[in-house]
C-alpha cells in the first residue's frame, strides 16, 4: 500500500487500527515517503500506531481552534453563516432591516396577524385564503435572492420562532445528540436547544421587527397551543362549549381537566379522569357541567376587565380600519413590484438586435409572462376595492363605543364566538384551581401579574348559581 504520508489514511484511531489489522491479515506492506513498514513486525506496527496517534492529536487540536474562533466571533455578534429574510448584510458587516418596502411589509403583516389570531395555522390559511404571498431567501446561480410564494405552517412557525426578528443575536439554537443504537453510533444534528441552554444571546444587536417582550409573547403563545404536550399546557383555542378548557386544574391530583361536549349548544362536562384512563384507578377524581362555573368566572373577569371596555372598543375601531387597507396596501405593492419587472424586461427586449431571435424570443416571453402578471394584479386591486368595507358611520361609531362600556353585553353578544371569549380569558387567567366539596365548587383563581381570587361555585336542585369572591390575595 503506497501512500504519500502513512497517517493521513485515517482520521482516528479506531479506523487506522482497523486498517494495520487488515494490512497484517493480507499480508500487505504500508510504504510512505520515509520507509516501508511491515504491520505484522512489532516495532513497525509500534511506529505505525503512534504515526495515527499524532495524526488523530492534530486533527483534534485544529478542529478546536476553528471551533473556538467561531465561537469568539459569535459571542460578538459578527459570525453571520446565512441572512434571515427582511435583512441585508450592509457594507460593514451589520445585520440591517431591507430596503425593500413590500418584504417589510409582509413580515410585519404576519406578526400583526399573529397577534390577532393567536394561532400559527390561522396566520397561514389567512394568507392563502387572501392570496397574499410571502417572501422566501433562495440560492442560485445569481446568490441570494427573494422570491414570493404562497405560505406554508413551515414558513410562519420559523418566521415567529426566529429571534432574529426581536433585534437579537443568538448563536447555538440547534446542536447534535449522538447515541449508540445496534451497536453503532448514530448522530443526530440540528436539534433544538431551550432558550437556557443557547451558546450565544445578544439582545438589541440590531433593529427588530418586534420587541423582544413580543417574541417571547410568542413563544408562550405557540407552546401553549400544543394539545398533546403533556398535562401542563393548556392548548388550542377552540369553537366548542366550556370556556375554561385549558385552564381548569383539578385541587386533587393536579391533572388538567379534560371536556366531554354534548351538543352544539355550549353545553359541555368538565372532568379529571386522568387517573381511571391512564393509571388503572376506578373512580375519577371530580367531575361537572360547565354551564354555571362558566358563568361565575366569566362573571368575574367582566368586574375586573370592565373599566378596560372603552379603550378596547377605540381599539377594535382602529383595527378594523387598519384591516381594510392590509390587503390593499399588499397587493399595490405587489403591483408596483410588477410594473418595474415589465418596464425592465422591455429595456431589454429593446436593446437586442431583433434579428437575433434566439435571444429576442426569449426576452418577449418574459416581457409577456411580466405583463400578464401586471394585468392579474390590477384585477386582484380591483377586486380587493369593490370589497372593501364602508367607513364606519356615526351611528356604529357610536353603537361600538356604546358596546364599550357595556362590557357584559358585548360579551353576549350574539357576532361574539367562543374562540374570541376563551382568548379573553386566557388573556387575564393563567389557571383556576377546583376542588369540590359537597356540592359546593371552590376555585381559587390565578390572575397573571401574580394576583389570586377565591370563588365559590353553589349548585343547587333548582338549577340556580351562587357565586360570590371569598378572598383576595396578592403575592
Amino acid at each position: 500500500m503506497l501512500a504519500v504520508e502513512a497517517s493521513r489514511l485515517a482520521r482516528n484511531g479506531r479506523d487506522w487500527h482497523t486498517l494495520l489489522e487488515f494490512c497484517t491479515l493480507v499480508n500487505s506492506l504500508i510504504i510512505d515517503e520515509d520507509g516501508v513498514y511491515d504491520p505484522k513486525l512489532t516495532n513497525d506496527r509500534l511506529l505505525l500506531g503512534m504515526k495515527g496517534t499524532f495524526s488523530e492529536l492534530e486533527l483534534t487540536i485544529l478542529r478546536q481552534r476553528s471551533q473556538e474562533a467561531l465561537r469568539l466571533k459569535a459571542v460578538r455578534g459578527d459570525l453571520h453563516t446565512s441572512v434571515a429574510v427582511g435583512y441585508v448584510r450592509s457594507s460593514d458587516d451589520k445585520l440591517e432591516l431591507d430596503p425593500d418596502r413590500r418584504v417589510r411589509e409582509a413580515l410585519h403583516l404576519a406578526f400583526r396577524k399573529f397577534a390577532e389570531f393567536g394561532s400559527v395555522r390561522q396566520v397561514a390559511i389567512w394568507l392563502c385564503d387572501n392570496g397574499i404571498k410571502m417572501p422566501i431567501v433562495v440560492y442560485g446561480p445569481r446568490g441570494r435572492m427573494v422570491e414570493w410564494r404562497l405560505p406554508r405552517y413551515n414558513t410562519i412557525h420559523r418566521l415567529l420562532t426566529n429571534p432574529i426578528y426581536a433585534g437579537a443575536y443568538v448563536f447555538g439554537r440547534t446542536g447534535s445528540q449522538v447515541r449508540i443504537e445496534a451497536g453503532r453510533k448514530l448522530v443526530t444534528r440540528n436539534v433544538r436547544r431551550t432558550q437556557k441552554d443557547w451558546e450565544v444571546l445578544i439582545r438589541d444587536h440590531h433593529d427588530g421587527y418586534i420587541s423582544w417582550q413580543d417574541y417571547e409573547n410568542n413563544q408562550r403563545t405557540i407552546n401553549g397551543n400544543a394539545n398533546m404536550k403533556g398535562a401542563m399546557v393548556p392548548g388550542s383555542v377552540r369553537n366548542g362549549g366550556g370556556l375554561l378548557v385549558g385552564l381548569l386544574r383539578c385541587g386533587r391530583c393536579g391533572r388538567k381537566l379534560k371536556v366531554q361536549h354534548n351538543g352544539l349548544r355550549g353545553v359541555a362536562r368538565y372532568l379529571c379522569n386522568d387517573a381511571s384512563v391512564n393509571h388503572g384507578r376506578r373512580t375519577k377524581c371530580i367531575a361537572f357541567g360547565n354551564l354555571r362555573i362558566d358563568a361565575a368566572v366569566s362573571a368575574e373577569v367582566l368586574s375586573v376587565i370592565a373599566p378596560l371596555g372603552l379603550d378596547a372598543a377605540l381599539q377594535a375601531i382602529a383595527d378594523r380600519e387598519r384591516a381594510g387597507r392590509e390587503r390593499l396596501q399588499h397587493i399595490e405593492l405587489a403591483l408596483e413590484q410588477a410594473r418595474y419587472e415589465a418596464a425592465r424586461a422591455h429595456r431589454q427586449y429593446d436593446a437586442v438586435d431583433p434579428e437575433n431571435r434566439l435571444v429576442a424570443g426569449d426576452l418577449e416571453r418574459r416581457w409577456n409572462e411580466r405583463l400578464a402578471e401586471v394585468a392579474r394584479l390590477e384585477d386582484d386591486l380591483r377586486i380587493a376595492r369593490d370589497k372593501q368595507p364602508p367607513t364606519l358611520t356615526d351611528a356604529e361609531r357610536a353603537e361600538i363605543l356604546g358596546l364599550g362600556t357595556d362590557v357584559e353585553r358585548l360579551w353576549s353578544h350574539p357576532a361574539a364566538s367562543v374562540a374570541t371569549r376563551k382568548r379573553i380569558l386566557r388573556a387575564v387567567l393563567e389557571e383556576i384551581i377546583v376542588t369540590v366539596e359537597l356540592r359546593i365548587l371552590h376555585l381559587k383563581l390565578h390572575w397573571k401579574g401574580g394576583d389570586h381570587t377565591a370563588l365559590e361555585v353553589v349548585k343547587n336542585r333548582a338549577g340556580q348559581l351562587g357565586g360570590r369572591p371569598m378572598l383576595q390575595l396578592n403575592s
